[in-house]
């Protein structure tokens, strides 16, 4: 949507001095889509964000090379636009720390990519590979149109189990449906951090549309053994991305913070219940989230949702826990 559309729902931010780190956000340059440091900037809207996490999008690959070391590109890119912005005082520690693209398909041979990764920006402190995988054809497959059941695969855990020998984590980027085999992985990687990105993508579109209910609890029962593995945390967050079928988007007006706290707090209060605040982090998602509202309708949403808890346990789903897992 719109900034115009974003705009018809206006809020100044709520507890501004409560200091937050975004951990997921992209910056992209497409035709007709430019989000840079510029525009993330300009969206914070008054919250006190300090830090945040730049994560892999497809942007500035090389276009030569082996094809495995071209992401590589994109680590240079998210790394220059992070020194740019320490130049000014007044902006956040933008990109200070880089989720990159490795292929883990490649086995072993991921290492070589790995190594570049790091040697391209000491910012580096995670990988993602997309597994969210569904037989729907109405579910947009992600990027790396990952096939069924790859978090199994053999040629896939090869390439997973080097990054705990280079003190990355690993951004799980799956569908609820595929909880049980993060769940695998985890047990079989005990040394291995993983992150839950955006709730582990909890669909409401497609097969699974007036399942809501349905959707949830399997959802929910199947985090909880999740939440089980001390290696993994979790981002709460995506619930404004149009899969999940809360249809914000096709409004004559975004709604506001009230209206979305209210439909977050179950899934989160379901995640922290399980995790425990010191394993949970607020997400943006920016811009794939601003479909269905501001950014800073959204963290008034976010801090609306999580009222209830003590200042401690805040501060931990707001910057702590982000800041302790990306190593910031």
């Amino acid at each position: 949507m719109t900034a115009a559309w974003r705009a018809l729902t206006a809020e100044p931010a709520l507890e501004p001095h409560l200091p937050i780190c975004d951990p997921h956000h992209h910056l992209w340059e497409y035709p007709g889509s430019r989000y840079l440091a510029d525009e993330y900037i300009a969206e914070l809207g008054g919250h006190h964000v300090t830090h945040t996490l730049f994560v892999e999008c497809l942007q500035h690959y090389r276009v030569t090379g082996p094809e495995e070391l071209r992401p590589v590109g994109e680590t240079v890119f998210a790394a220059q636009i992070a020194a740019a912005a320490e130049r000014s005082p007044a902006a956040p520690k933008l990109a200070a720390g880089i989720v990159a693209f490795a292929d883990m398909t490649l086995g072993g041979a991921v290492e070589e990519v790995l190594v570049a990764h790091l040697e391209a920006s000491s910012r580096v402190r995670s990988v993602r590979y997309a597994t969210a995988w569904d037989a729907s054809d109405q579910i947009r497959p992600t990027h790396t149109h990952a096939a069924p059941g790859l978090m199994g695969a053999a040629r896939f855990r090869k390439g997973f189990a080097r990054l705990a020998h280079f003190g990355l984590c690993f951004d799980a980027w799956l569908y609820h449906t595929q909880i049980p085999e993060v769940v695998d992985l985890a047990r079989s990687f005990s040394d291995a951090r993983i992150v839950l990105d955006h709730m582990c993508g909890p669909l409401a579109i497609g097969p699974y549309s007036g399942r809501r209910k349905e959707v949830f609890d399997e959802w929910r029962r199947n985090l909880a053994a999740a939440a089980a593995c001390p290696n993994v945390s979790i981002k709460l967050g995506g619930l404004t991305m149009t899969a999940a079928g809360f249809g914000w988007h096709k409004r004559a007006a975004p709604p506001g913070s009230e209206e979305l706290a209210q439909t977050m707090r179950p899934y989160f209060d379901a995640c922290i219940e399980l995790f425990g605040a010191e394993r949970c982090m607020l997400e943006s998602n920016f811009p794939m989230d601003r479909a269905s509202c501001s950014y800073a309708v959204l963290w008034n949403a976010f801090k609306r949702a999580t009222a209830r808890y003590t200042p401690i346990e805040r501060a931990f789903l707001l910057r702590d826990t982000a800041m302790k897992f990306y190593r910031l």
